[in-house]
């Protein structure tokens, strides 16, 4: 899979994955905080297994995307394994469970809570007696206060990447004793757990150039069950042993090694034995299921494919084909049969190649859930076609999401369900399907969308400063069809009604020829008239939703170019060009063609995955793009600025902070606002699904599909593999004891989603 999204919430939502009016306006369709945030769609699959069943000792070798350029978590530049390394050797006063909320860390805290809220809230943390720091020294108050300073924002000597929620802290002091820390905040947070997660040491805090560059290549002092040995820049890996002082449940390996390995030479290092661990993409995924699948004990073919089909006979030949092998290179032709000796020679040596590469795979198994991060269809609103809200809505609303998830999940056995909010995924709190802010997918009200935004099927189209031509044969053909439309409709005078679909049931149109366009209780799903949430969504639905009443959809053929002021409806579709961003331009291919299908035509370019974010999306030099962002614990915190309206700034350039799209409102930000400072959980849940029906409405972001999470691991690896949301738990990994097994999750429903907006 590409990695074109962001990595975990430590390593910020601004780093790519290769990486309005006022508050007072109509309710949005959407769902309520009455609604279940359902359950995660799959669960996590790393080979649980118990302690006792782990073996003490041995070393991991885990693949990772690169050796990071600081240990700093709070720094631009960290990535996600600079993250991973934070999980392993330093505190975190919070981790996240198998439902990505926040749950103490008994290793660190023994309590954490809201003391005061009048006149200043107030959060009293508990650490646990026996934390210690490797140098010997008790975690404490000093340590909580010189992260705030130097993540505050008040000094900017500090080269920080973010600020959120320590800006808010008034002060930090000492409890009733040396485990005690309370923690004063000048403004009410609702997101305070996010907080000292990671914490580092005050001597990497203590001082900007200790914060600037004492923690980019080594972390002297650390607290968690490993340490970091070294990272060696030149083997382009990190080595974490054990912490010596670790007071928790001890580190079952002795060492991890994490080495950088391009994804596209991973299998060829598990293949020669130097990997346990790496996550890997849908090929060798297939390519190691095959290997580990049973077999023909007398031609070596795999019995089953990867999903449980038959597999084709890749290996040995025929017996026909073999025996026309022997005739030739016993023949009398002694060129021929030269030629085939050679030939039987080099197929001898490449079925022997491959089998003992399937050897050495078959030792290891897939192990897959989804991510805790989702693929979106990313429109740029700051220009051009995509700055009229109508066009981004038309553009939404002509994606079928559903078969774009199939497209990616189905194949690999997956939950193939879309994703209904930007800033939850099922399972976590806040997820509400927000998606009947903007309706379904519905071709006709998406042309008439466009024909209300002014672009009209056969408009002229200028060249080079030319006058347009064809524009009175385009007029001429469509008059034809409406004539002979209005005698195929009887009465009917041709013009689509927004609200107004099932005036003539019986009729039959180009956009119900699908039986699938029938919902469960027969309701016609491209009419609008009523969605999956059982409200009615057409004239009288979401406001803005759907073109005014009156607008005529455009006659004649769905799939013609449309045309404005002269220029044809085109938009730049920017792809990444690197190996394993094969599924985002299969994505891309699909929803061209969704595209095609209401006019609007698409021009892909496809350029280098370092130049794709910095120099594309970052600097809005793109009408479509597909990208993904993590899933948050604290969407109130971590998505604002995703999502914030974009601010003038003082040289007249735009401030968009993370909001790549360039489309926000003053609602949402206002919403976002509230739902920090409100300490009712309840009440933030309602802020945060009501902000996200405006973000659904507004068109800018336009959530596809959960990020599918495929690892290969070693048979015997216990408690690691594909973590879902859960934080992994570092001292648990380890290699089996010889005859113990580890668990693995039942094989997730593939069947096609639920249109329950709370499944």
């Amino acid at each position: 899979m590409s990695h074109v999204g962001v990595g975990p919430r430590a390593v910020m939502r601004s780093v790519a994955f290769l990486t309005a009016g006022v508050l007072a306006v109509p309710a949005l369709a959407g769902c309520t905080s009455e609604e279940s945030a359902g359950k995660p769609l799959a669960a996590q699959d790393v080979g649980a297994a118990t302690r006792a069943s782990v073996s003490d000792g041995g070393t991991l070798r885990w693949a990772v995307d690169s050796v990071p350029d600081t240990l700093n978590t709070f720094q631009s530049d960290a990535d996600a394994t600079t993250t991973r390394v934070a999980q392993a050797v330093l505190p975190s006063m919070y981790r996240m469970d198998e439902n990505g909320s926040p749950v103490r860390n008994p290793d660190y805290l023994e309590s954490a809570e809201v003391v005061d809220t009048e006149p200043k809230q107030v959060v009293v943390y508990k650490l646990n007696q026996q934390a210690v720091w490797s140098d010997g020294r008790e975690i404490g108050a000093a340590d909580f206060a010189a992260q705030w300073r130097a993540l505050s924002g008040k000094d900017s000597a500090y080269w920080t990447a973010r600020n959120a929620g320590y800006d808010r802290i008034e002060k930090i002091e000492r409890g009733a004793d040396d485990l005690e820390v309370k923690v004063t905040f000048s403004r009410p947070y609702a997101d305070w757990k996010a907080l000292f997660s990671p914490l580092y040491p005050k001597d990497v805090m203590g001082t900007p150039d200790a914060f600037n560059d004492g923690a980019r290549r080594s972390l002297k002092v650390t607290a968690g069950p490993f340490t970091v040995k070294k990272v060696d820049t030149k083997a382009d890996q990190v080595v974490l042993t054990g912490n010596p002082r670790w007071w928790g449940a001890p580190a079952k390996l002795d060492k991890i090694v994490l080495r950088a390995v391009p994804r596209d030479e991973r299998v060829s290092e598990l293949v020669a034995g130097k990997l346990d661990l790496a996550e890997i993409d849908p090929e060798t995924a297939d390519e190691v299921t095959l290997a580990a699948a049973p077999r023909d004990p007398a031609t070596g073919t795999p019995l089953m494919g990867p999903q449980g089909s038959p597999a084709a006979g890749v290996q040995g030949r025929s017996a026909a084909e073999a025996l026309r092998s022997w005739a030739v290179a016993n023949g009398s032709d002694e060129e021929a049969a030269e030629e085939e000796i050679l030939a039987r020679e080099e197929r001898r040596e490449a079925e022997a190649k491959a089998a003992r590469r399937q050897k050495a795979l078959s030792g290891f198994e897939v192990r897959k859930s989804l991510e805790p991060a989702y693929t979106q269809l990313a429109l740029n609103g700051s220009g051009g076609p995509l700055a009229d809200e109508r066009v981004r809505r038309a553009v939404a609303r002509a994606l079928d999401r559903e078969k774009l998830a199939e497209t990616v999940l189905k194949p690999l056995g997956l939950p193939a369900e879309p994703v209904g909010s930007h800033l939850a995924l099922s399972g976590q709190p806040a997820y509400a399907d927000g998606s009947g802010a903007l309706g379904e997918q519905n071709a006709k009200e998406a042309r008439a969308l466009l024909a209300d935004a002014g672009w009209v099927r056969g408009g002229p189209v200028k060249k080079d400063g030319e006058k347009a031509a064809g524009a009175e044969k385009d007029e001429k053909d469509e008059k034809d069809e409406d004539k002979e439309k209005k005698k195929s409709e009887g009465d009917d005078d041709g013009t689509y009604i927004v609200g107004e679909d099932n005036k003539n049931a019986g009729d039959k149109n180009e956009d119900s020829k699908n039986p699938d366009d029938k919902s469960d209780d027969g309701t016609d799903r491209e009419s609008g008239e009523k969605h999956s949430s059982g409200k009615n969504t057409a004239q009288g639905g979401a406001p803005g939703a759907y073109a005014p009443k009156g607008t005529a959809a455009p006659a004649g053929s769905v799939a013609a170019p449309l045309a404005k002021d002269g220029k044809a409806l085109t938009l730049r579709f920017v792809l990444p060009s690197g190996p394993g961003s094969e599924t985002l331009r299969t994505v891309a291919d699909r929803i061209t063609d969704m595209l095609k299908d209401i006019g609007i035509g698409t021009e892909i370019t496809k350029v280098p995955d370092e130049s794709y974010f910095k120099d594309h999306i970052a600097a809005g030099e793109y009408d479509l793009a597909l990208y993904s962002w993590p899933a948050s614990a604290f969407p109130a915190t971590d998505a604002r600025p995703i999502y914030a309206k974009p601010v003038p700034a003082a040289d007249g350039s735009l401030n968009v902070a993370q909001n790549y799209t360039r489309v926000g409102t003053d609602q949402v930000d206002q919403l976002f606002d509230r739902a920090m400072t409100t300490l009712d959980q309840k009440e933030a849940r309602d802020l945060l699904r009501k902000a996200d029906s405006r973000i659904w409405a507004a068109a800018g972001s336009i959530p596809l599909y959960q990020r599918p999470q495929l690892t290969v691991a070693r048979k015997n690896l216990a408690n690691a593999g594909a973590f879902g949301f859960e934080t992994p738990v570092y001292e648990d990994m380890g290699f089996l004891e010889k005859g113990a097994q580890g668990s693995r999750p039942s094989a997730p429903s593939t069947s096609s989603p639920s249109s329950s907006s709370s499944s």
